[in-house]
């Protein structure tokens, strides 16, 4: 639309509050904004001269543009704010930020249960949060359930089926995690109490909970009940230990929400703290995306209006770096210098940081945001670094992961296109070798990798890297040569400490240029597998699914591996101990039994 083509239309556009939006000639929102006066803010889109070459672009793309009046400003940012999140138009702030977040919910029906679910449905139930963090979700969760007894069972507590006794009491009320609502136990009344308790908790408002429990426990030591009132000192000391982790200033502060914002180029990133009673209950760093010529405060505004409204923050003081124009009704402005404010502030302002910070580390080995080009010319360089055949596009990388010398597994990632593909990563539970043995582990898993992949007549990798050196690569090279893989399939080590490449057969290793995006795409590889490694390792040791190597040895019970393994650090140091040096911790009978197996291992 030309200057001259909008002074035509411009005596139409009313003068009220409102927002318009800016469509293209294929009807595809381009734009929408909000003005306390529709005529003179579009008209300033076809007055001036703007820097950004955007805006330029922008305005020559209008085809025709609609109003919509609204009673005030207020209305007009809120207004404008949902149609952005809405219909993200590519000329507004894009909001980087479209994962789905945990709630808790308080489900409408007779005793309500209370559980984490993702999805919100238009059924009356009440919705806490939402969280960012799934751990947190499933914290509380666990901190309330210790502290407030609820059902946790799927049963239709009508009054009309608990009248006919349909349900019985189960082993969750002799817990004492549940009154027995369903054989009437407990009424409704005083469940729904216990809800109310239960939202203060997750809004941070301890304090009347706290109370209650104080009030209960000193009416059940005046009743003479000693062992009702002792568990709910428990409760108190539960409830007063997760107080005092929360509250990190004043808690005469009341309920705010804390924004800060960091800003690079066309990029702002933009932390939340919401607070209560001087605890912080949800934060939250999202990065935005500067289409025009938005002013930081005008980003701050509309963040801080997305984030409030997806936290569904009933909060009426927002605290900001500087003024910025939030037109909510009853809603105070802090800029705060000192005190308590500015300590939030500052907290808000470290993890914006902190967040910018981990972000710029992460992209240092992640192709994942390059271009198609970007990435292209990676895999080309690695290709020419290490004299490959072909490009590799398909890469796989094994590491063997162990404690202390004991509980050996192997994983492996698959990288395609320069990216993770997790769908191909595959883990390891070692099956032939016997005690520590990195090489025969190695030699193993790739036998059995490569020979699946064979059998099923899936296609092989470009290149397969081993996480370690020359022994490591040795091994797996076995393994190559007995399944007699294709030479198209290369196979490199790479050491951990110099991070050195190794090639089967040669003496010398070669060192890439240590800033390469080759080594730096390794590196990537190479921490991604070191991690899922270490993941499954740790989720196997918590299922108790490893046995100890000393606990394999007949006499050698887990206390006596432990205390080695304590003492000792590893499987490979008792190994190198002699017979005197053991029994002066477990005995001399005990330390020949764990000498003669280390002996007949070598043998």
């Amino acid at each position: 639309m030309t200057p001259k083509e909008f002074s035509e239309i411009a005596p139409a556009i009313p003068v009220h509050p409102g927002i318009y939006k800016y469509y293209a000639a294929d009807n595809e929102l381009l734009y929408v904004g909000k003005a306390k006066n529709l005529r003179k803010r579009v008209s300033s889109y076809f007055s001036k001269t703007f820097v950004s070459y955007k805006t330029h672009e922008l305005v020559r793309r209008i085809h025709h543009i609609e109003f919509t009046i609204v009673n005030n400003e207020q209305d007009a940012f809120l207004l404008e704010n949902t149609l952005i999140k809405e219909y993200q138009p590519k000329f507004n702030i894009n909001l980087k930020d479209d994962k789905s977040y945990p709630f808790i919910v308080i489900k409408n029906e007779p005793f309500p249960r209370v559980f984490f679910t993702r999805k919100r449905i238009n059924d009356g139930s009440q919705y806490l949060g939402p969280y960012t963090s799934v751990e947190k979700v499933r914290e509380l969760l666990d901190f309330i359930r210790q502290t407030i007894p609820l059902r946790t069972c799927k049963l239709n507590l009508t009054q009309n089926n608990i009248k006919k006794g349909k349900f019985k009491i189960c082993l969750e009320y002799h817990l004492g995690n549940c009154k027995g609502p369903c054989e009437g136990l407990q009424s409704e009344a005083d469940y729904n109490q216990d809800l109310h308790q239960l939202v203060d908790i997750l809004k941070g408002n301890l304090g009347p909970v706290i109370r209650h429990f104080k009030a209960e426990m000193k009416n059940r030591a005046e009743n003479m009940e000693f062992e009702k009132a002792a568990q709910l000192k428990k409760k108190l000391e539960h409830l007063e230990n997760y107080q005092s982790k929360s509250v990190v200033v004043n808690t005469r502060i009341g309920t705010v929400d804390v924004f800060s914002i960091l800003q690079e180029g066309n990029i702002a990133y933009v932390n939340y703290l919401a607070v209560n009673a001087g605890s912080v209950v949800a934060t939250k760093t999202i990065t935005l995306e500067k289409q025009l010529e938005e002013t930081g405060e005008e980003v701050l505004a509309f963040a801080a209006a997305q984030l409030r409204r997806s936290f569904e923050s009933s909060a009426r003081e927002i605290i900001v770096p500087f003024p910025i124009e939030f037109p909510e009704k009853d809603i105070r402005i802090s800029v705060p210098r000192s005190g308590d404010r500015k300590i939030l502030l500052n907290l808000s302002e470290k993890n914006v940081n902190y967040f910018r910070e981990e972000l710029k580390r992460k992209k240092i080995l992640r192709l994942e945001e390059k271009s198609d080009e970007d990435k292209l010319r990676v895999l080309e360089m690695l290709k020419n670094d290490l004299s490959l055949s072909s490009l590799p596009v398909y890469i796989e990388c094994f590491d063997n992961s162990n404690l202390h010398g004991s509980y050996p597994v192997s994983a492996m990632v698959c990288f395609i296109n320069g990216e993770p593909s997790k769908a191909n990563y595959r883990h390891f539970k070692v099956k032939t070798v016997q005690g520590i043995n990195d090489f025969a582990t190695m030699e193993e898993v790739v036998l059995r990798r490569y020979k699946r992949l064979l059998e099923e007549k899936k296609p092989l990798p470009d290149l397969i890297i081993i996480d370690g050196g020359k022994g490591q690569l040795s091994a797996a090279m076995k393994s190559v040569r007995a399944l007699n893989l294709p030479a198209t399939t290369a196979i490199i080590g790479l050491a951990k400490n110099e991070e050195e490449v190794f090639f089967p057969g040669d003496s010398q290793s070669i060192k890439l240029a240590w800033n390469s995006d080759s080594l730096k795409l390794l590196r990537r590889i190479r921490d991604e597998v070191h991690n899922y490694g270490i993941t499954f390792h740790r989720k196997l040791r918590s299922k108790g699914t490893f046995k100890n190597e000393l606990e394999e040895i007949k006499g050698i019970g887990k206390n006596t591996a432990d205390l080695l393994l304590k003492e000792f650090r590893s499987i490979a140091a008792i190994k190198n101990k002699d017979l005197d040096e053991l029994a002066g911790y477990i005995g001399i009978a005990k330390a020949r039994l764990v000498a003669d197996h280390f002996r007949k291992a070598v043998k």
